[in-house]
């Protein structure tokens, strides 16, 4: 006699999933396996636990897929949520339907593959491979979700909805993260020479204010606080400042001082009149006919620019461009900034004011004399070519 298959079972992508009314209790998962058989055994398990759960109290299992639902209600508020939502969908195909306590290396291996690929599960298209540091943000979201599983919350009898975390073993960064690579000053002006006029403005205030990347694509007339005793003004970004996502903040949570050289004031000079809200408008305008600021500066004019300079460089310096001056970050611009500020030799505590790393001091009380002195150390770096402090990079041979 013919044995009889369980029902409840279909295949979708290749891997048996469960669809199935128990008591009164829907089952819809990924069993995780393309075999019929493996797949019946997963089924009855499942069906033996919500018997359990039913009938002597067990505790029920719940789902990835309802632990990134519930963390993403319970912390919508946070600044950086709109990323995390990104990850979570990112990581749904992969271990969405997979119980809580089945989440481990294992269940998160096919996921870090792909990224390192530039696939991604659910996408038609293959993009650029991602960096270990973005997936290990990522798998960070998974561990601080199954800690609030572990230890926060609680089914109707007051039981965890996961008993213990596992080890999720992270990237190892040291090889792979990218150093930051400050510019020489015949890179800065090869680089710029490429750069449209929009971003070579917005380029040169970056580099001479130690700005980050929103902090200029977003920077507002209202911000600017004129200083009489010196004849110039200064920045003060509010900490609420919303940066690329609404509600990102400030980096440390402070308001943030940003001091102008002659080289940024310049910049800034230039600017006046063009928009009465964006220091730097972009070219296009909302609905209400308002100018737009750009989103960011690391756009395809950017990436034009930085290749088109690196292959400058071989033809003038007849030697291979460095590797970081011909992946050159925005983020690079700051860096070279605090380098250029130490090989000056402004002390760590003014650096960090320049640079706005958090250092226990109320950026906005400062007297005027203090003020003066920050630009002072600020103009160390104001020159344009090679006048500058020298910069001696060590970097190790490829090999």
């Amino acid at each position: 006699m013919a044995r009889k298959q369980i029902t409840g079972l279909y295949q979708r992508n290749g891997i048996w999933h469960i669809d199935k009314i128990f008591r009164g209790q829907r089952l819809y998962e990924s069993t995780g396996s393309d075999d019929r058989k493996e797949a019946e055994q997963y089924l009855i398990h499942r069906l033996e636990q919500l018997r359990q759960q039913h009938i002597y109290g067990v505790r029920r299992v719940r789902t990835w897929r309802e632990a990134a639902t519930r963390y993403l209600v319970e912390y919508k508020d946070q600044p950086s949520i709109g990323l995390t939502a990104l990850y979570l969908e990112q990581l749904d195909p992969y271990i969405g339907d997979r119980p809580v306590d089945h989440i481990d290396d294992e269940a998160l291996a096919p996921y870090v593959k792909d990224r390192l690929a530039g696939r991604l599960r659910g996408s038609p298209e293959k993009g650029r491979s991602v960096a270990p540091r973005t997936i290990n943000i990522a798998l960070e979201r998974v561990i601080r979700v199954l800690n609030l599983c572990a230890r926060k919350w609680r089914d109707e009898a007051r039981r965890p909805w996961l008993d213990t975390v596992p080890m999720i073993t992270r990237l190892d960064l040291r090889r792979s993260t990218r150093q930051p690579h400050p510019l020489s000053w015949e890179e800065q002006s090869l680089l710029f020479a490429e750069l449209p006029d929009h971003l070579k403005r917005m380029a040169l205030y970056k580099v001479n204010s130690g700005s980050r990347e929103q902090e200029v694509v977003k920077l507002r007339w209202d911000w600017e606080i004129p200083v009489p005793e010196l004849g110039t003004s200064v920045f003060l970004i509010p900490a609420d400042f919303g940066g690329r996502h609404e509600n990102a903040g400030v980096k440390n949570g402070d308001e943030r001082l940003i001091v102008l050289n002659r080289v940024a004031k310049s910049v800034i000079e230039g600017q006046r009149g063009l928009d009465p809200l964006w220091v730097f408008p972009y070219g296009q305008v909302d609905k209400d006919g308002n100018a737009t600021p750009m989103h960011r500066m690391n756009d395809s004019a950017w990436r034009k620019a930085r290749k088109r300079a690196a292959a400058m460089y071989e033809q003038r310096l007849k030697r291979t461009a460095p590797a970081g001056f011909a992946s050159i970050r925005v983020h690079d611009l700051k860096h070279t900034f605090g380098r250029r500020l130490r090989a000056a030799g402004v002390t760590e505590e003014d650096r960090k004011v320049l640079l706005g790393h958090k250092n226990g001091s109320i950026t906005s009380h400062y007297s005027a004399a203090e003020l003066g002195k920050l630009i002072d150390e600020a103009n160390k770096i104001s020159a344009t070519d090679s006048r500058g402090p020298a910069l001696t990079i060590l970097r190790r041979k490829a090999g």
